[in-house]
């Protein structure tokens, strides 16, 4: 017996298809060649009494005789039949066989005959238990005298026959059967033998053995399972590695600026120092205490964009209004590297959303810009329409570029091109993100040593910003 499984439920489930199909076939066959058969008998069996009518029509004339019944008996008669001719009311009144029983005829096809229609009865014999088919017919000899004519054969071979048929139908369908179980047996191993090793391979990966790989050239959908876990065990191992170089990266981000806090606190403590030594020290510590801020706040919107809790506050935007005070806030970066910063901005393009994340957004695309764009060069901003649907806002810059390899990986979270500049390596997985939260996309295409230029596009509104300044929202 086949334990519970899917092996069984494939073997059973296609063994009773099969076997429902079969049965079906042979019985309509077997229902089709008796059919046939019988058939066969019946419509040699009229085409014998039409040819009698046609010859009693033009040889039977004047009154009755022994001689002319002896003549049509001898004349009509086929083989392995026996030819009756009856009265109207079933009685024999002579027979091929030359037996006359003394009994009424009262089968239907008796019956059908005198109603002016060709009968036919398949039954057994009374006495000898044959199975029998018999055909009468009426006829009217001379216009004046009415017969039943009746042929009855025996169908004892005709049913030896198909009886030899059914079981060589029964032999063959129980081969084919036996062929199917072997089949089924073989098509439930070619899937359950690939599932058991899958499912075994996953619970190692379950246990957090994520080097284990899925072996074997596996086709259809059950490769594709197989090729898709192989990638799921492939992408786990790499964000694995890259949490785990997030980690390093993070705490030493945050070890500096707690180091510089820490060390200039216990100074200051300490005292004897002059005012500006003090507002120097005092300086470090704001700044760091900022840093620590942005990096913190950076990882609670990544948080909040994981657990889809980031609640969009969703308003009229002038996108000039937005890049300029973008660069203003970026400006003192770039004049410390002196890169100068390009607007080149429409005068009136407005989208609908929360002006203060898309700000956020562009922070971080020209920051990124500053910080991967060499001395005196230039940053272009650029916005326009596309279409009547949507714009974009192209931050494009002439620095290191991104090689290919990582421009795929680049948007992912906590991956940095360079660990060496710090930072979180979230800045563009949040920005991607937010651009998606309205409704836009965020593009980056580079060139290594050539520069990089990022596009977001938003959809344009159709509603008209009301009265008032465009950007009351983020001051």
């Amino acid at each position: 017996m086949i334990k519970k499984g899917m092996r069984r439920q494939i073997v059973l489930h296609y063994i009773l298809v099969v076997f429902v199909a079969l049965l079906l076939v042979e019985v309509i066959f077997l229902l089709a060649i008796r059919t046939y058969y019988y058939d066969s008998v019946y419509s040699k069996i009229t085409t014998q009494i039409a040819t009698a009518e046609d010859y009693l029509k033009y040889k039977f004339t004047g009154e009755r005789s022994p001689h002319q019944m002896q003549e049509l008996l001898n004349f009509f008669a086929l083989d392995n039949t026996e030819l009756q001719v009856l009265t109207t009311k079933g009685d024999i009144i002579t027979s091929s066989t030359g037996f006359q029983p003394d009994r009424t005829i009262t089968t239907s096809d008796v019956s059908e005959a005198v109603g002016g229609s060709v009968g036919r009865w398949v039954g057994r014999q009374a006495g000898t238990n044959e199975s029998v088919m018999a055909v009468s017919k009426m006829l009217h000899i001379n216009g004046r005298e009415t017969y039943v004519l009746r042929y009855l054969t025996s169908m004892e071979r005709i049913n030896k026959d198909l009886l030899n048929l059914t079981l060589v139908s029964v032999g063959i369908g129980a081969a084919v059967m036996t062929i199917v179980v072997l089949f089924s047996f073989g098509l439930a191993n070619s899937i359950v033998k690939p599932l058991n090793n899958i499912t075994a391979v996953s619970a190692q990966m379950a246990k957090g053995r994520f080097t284990t790989r899925i072996k074997g050239d596996y086709k259809y959908e059950i490769g594709d399972l197989a090729n898709t876990l192989n990638y799921m065990a492939e992408e786990i191992v790499r964000s694995n590695q890259i949490k785990d170089d997030f980690i390093s990266s993070i705490s030493h981000e945050l070890r500096t600026p707690l180091t510089s806090i820490k060390g200039w606190s216990e100074t200051l403590i300490s005292g004897g120092y002059d005012p500006e030594e003090t507002k120097l020290g005092m300086g470090i510590i704001t700044k760091e205490s900022d840093r620590l801020i942005s990096m913190v706040e950076e990882l609670l919107d990544f948080s909040k964009l994981q657990q889809n809790e980031m609640k969009l506050s969703i308003g009229f935007v002038d996108i000039r209004a937005l890049l300029q005070e973008t660069t203003l806030n970026i400006w003192a970066k770039a004049e410390k590297k002196r890169i100068h910063l390009v607007l080149e901005c429409e005068d009136t393009i407005f989208v609908k959303g929360d002006p203060n994340r898309l700000k956020q957004v562009f922070l971080n695309l020209v920051d990124n810009a500053v910080k991967f764009s060499p001395e005196d060069s230039s940053i272009v901003l650029s916005a326009q329409r596309l279409n009547a649907k949507e714009m974009a806002v192209v931050v494009r810059d002439s620095g290191i570029g991104i090689s290919e390899a990582h421009l795929a990986r680049v948007k992912d979270r906590f991956f940095q091109v360079d660990a060496l500049n710090g930072g979180t390596g979230l800045g563009l997985a949040i920005s991607q993100q937010i651009v998606e939260l309205h409704g836009g996309k965020l593009e980056m295409s580079s060139e290594l040593g050539q520069g990089t230029q990022v596009t977001v596009v938003l959809p344009l509104t159709d509603e008209m910003p009301p009265a008032g300044p465009a950007l009351q929202d983020m001051m």
